[in-house]
């Protein structure tokens, strides 16, 4: 099996990729759009896509691409982001005076950095950081990346786990162009517009609170061919064949002026710190 994912080998995406899919093979993707992209032309068989960090919010490209190309959600993982230091082997921690990241790991790390008195160096990647203080052979210089990248990339970990807050996980979700089987623990994403009259949104989520079908997450973006309207991505709890689902969906078809449905698809383990 094949896998896409957006970044460099090491790339926090590529442990999502790992734990939704196992070992398998992947292909290192410069771009999210690039993602859907080699999953919808059949050059990978699923793709793994992040969608909202715990700490920064959601990731609006992954929303617009999810909207534009005719692909299924068939899976989800909260991975939990821990940042480790690396460098070269033979290095310490008190050697290194330069530390190369993504200036978003630099900053979920800011206060470890500031203790130790490191200058943070902003890169286009955490993984492709490793990549060149391990290519480059770069002494007293530093990567924040992750565990499988130390590995990939034959660095030693000088600290675990140093970014500042531990509660930080981002969701990722697995791409294939077939919708995932059926499974009684899972959840529905779907996608929608409303008309913009008063009330549209209302009775569009009433059609699953007379139900009682639990939303999981709701978010809008706007719709870049109609200027001040927008789509809205709801997620919900149970299987959109379920009879309670499938009322609501239809009730949803009633007053909407476009729904579709990502996938429904098996729900992330609960994280563990």
């Amino acid at each position: 099996m094949r896998v896409a994912f957006q970044g460099e080998r090491g790339a926090y995406s590529e442990e999502a990729a790992a734990a939704l899919y196992g070992e398998v093979e992947v292909i290192p993707c410069s771009t999210l759009r690039d993602v859907f992209e080699t999953v919808s032309a059949a050059r990978a068989d699923g793709g793994v896509v992040p969608v909202e960090n715990s700490q920064a919010g959601s990731i609006n490209e992954t929303y617009d691409l999810l909207l534009a190309y005719a692909l299924f959600i068939v899976g989800e993982i909260d991975l939990r982001i821990r940042h480790h230091l690396l460098a070269l082997s033979g290095q310490t921690l008190g050697s290194i005076r330069q530390v190369y990241s993504h200036p978003q790991a630099l900053a979920q790390c800011e206060e470890f950095l500031r203790s130790h008195d490191l200058e943070p160096v902003a890169a286009n990647d955490t993984a492709g950081s490793a990549r060149i203080v391990a290519a480059q052979r770069l002494k007293g210089v530093g990567a924040i990346a992750g565990r499988r990248a130390a590995e990939i990339y034959h660095l030693s970990t000088l600290a675990e786990g140093i970014e500042t807050n531990p509660f930080n996980y981002t969701k990722f979700l697995g791409l294939s162009r077939t919708a995932a089987p059926y499974s009684s623990d899972c959840k529905t994403s779907v996608v929608f517009t409303t008309k913009n009259v008063p009330g549209a949104l209302h009775r569009a989520m009433g059609a699953f609170a007379t139900r009682s079908i639990n939303l999981t997450k709701l978010e809008s973006r706007p719709r870049r061919e109609v200027p001040w309207e927008y789509v809205f991505y709801v997620d919900f709890d149970g299987h959109q064949d379920d009879a309670e689902a499938a009322a609501a969906l239809a009730e949803l078809t009633d007053v909407t002026t476009f729904l579709r449905v990502l996938g429904s698809y098996p729900k992330s383990p609960t994280p563990l710190v």
